[in-house]
C-alpha cells in the first residue's frame, strides 16, 4: 500500500484547513466548471475556503513569523471549521471503533489533529503564494455518503498536483472528511498506520501517546 511521504502529510495538515500544497505553499485561484458551481457547493466551500484562508495568511505572514501560537491557533480553528473530525476519526478506527463512546473517538480524532498540525503547521509561516487551484468536477458518492470534489494544484512551471476532497453534508454545511493527496488517502492510510497500536492499546491510550508525541503520524512509535 502506498505510504504519506512528509509532502504528503502536509499536505493533509493544510488541506484540512482547504490548503492541501506543496512545502512552498500557495494561494488559491481559478473557476468552478459550471456543473460544480452550483450554489454552496462542496466545490465552493474547498475553492472560497482556500482563497480566504490563504489570502489572511499572506495578509498575517509577518505576524504569524513572529508568533507561531497565533499561527496554530488560527489554522486549528479552520481546522475544526471545514473538517469533520470527529466522522473522519471512525473512520480511521475502523473496527477498532465499533461500539466505542463519541467521547473515545472524539478524543482520538483531535489527538492526530493536534499532532499533524504540530508537526506541519508551521510551515504555513514560509509558504509562497504562487499556486493556483482549480475545481475539476463534483460528483455524488454511492448510497447519499456524501460528495467527491476533484481539484489540481498548478505551480508556476504548469506542474499539476491532483487533490481529491471527500465531503458529506452535516447540517447545512459541507465538511471534509477524507482528503486524497495525489491518490493517497489520509483515512486508508491512517487506519492502517494506526491497527497495530490499537490492537495493543485502547483508543484512550493511543490518543495519549499521539499528544505526548511517543506515537508519531507516520504511525510510527517514537525510538524505531
Amino acid at each position: 500500500m502506498k505510504t504519506l511521504t512528509k509532502h504528503s502529510l502536509l499536505s493533509i495538515a493544510l488541506s484540512a484547513a482547504l490548503l492541501a500544497a506543496a512545502p512552498a505553499t500557495v494561494s488559491a485561484q481559478g473557476a468552478v466548471p459550471a456543473a460544480a458551481a452550483k450554489q454552496n457547493s462542496a466545490s465552493q466551500v474547498v475553492l472560497g475556503s482556500s482563497t480566504r484562508i490563504l489570502a489572511t495568511l499572506d495578509q498575517r505572514r509577518a505576524e504569524f513569523k513572529a508568533n507561531p501560537a497565533a499561527l496554530r491557533q488560527y489554522v486549528t480553528s479552520e481546522f475544526n471549521t471545514l473538517f469533520d473530525g470527529d466522522y473522519s476519526a471512525r473512520l480511521v478506527l475502523g473496527v477498532h471503533g465499533r461500539g466505542a463512546s463519541d467521547a473515545d473517538v472524539k478524543l482520538f480524532g483531535q489527538a492526530l489533529t493536534e499532532r499533524l498540525l504540530s508537526a506541519y503547521g508551521a510551515r504555513l509561516a514560509d509558504f509562497n503564494a504562487r499556486l493556483k487551484v482549480r475545481v475539476k468536477s463534483e460528483s455524488p458518492l454511492p448510497g447519499g455518503k456524501g460528495v467527491k470534489v476533484e481539484t489540481e494544484f498548478v505551480q508556476p512551471d504548469q506542474t499539476v498536483t491532483p487533490i481529491t476532497f471527500y465531503a458529506r453534508n452535516v447540517g447545512g454545511q459541507w465538511k471534509v472528511f477524507d482528503v486524497l493527496p495525489e491518490g493517497v488517502s489520509f483515512v486508508q492510510t491512517f487506519k492502517t498506520q494506526f491497527d497495530t497500536p490499537l490492537r495493543q492499546k485502547s483508543i484512550a491510550q493511543v490518543a495519549s501517546d499521539l499528544k505526548s508525541g511517543k506515537l508519531q503520524v507516520n504511525g510510527s512509535a517514537s525510538g524505531k
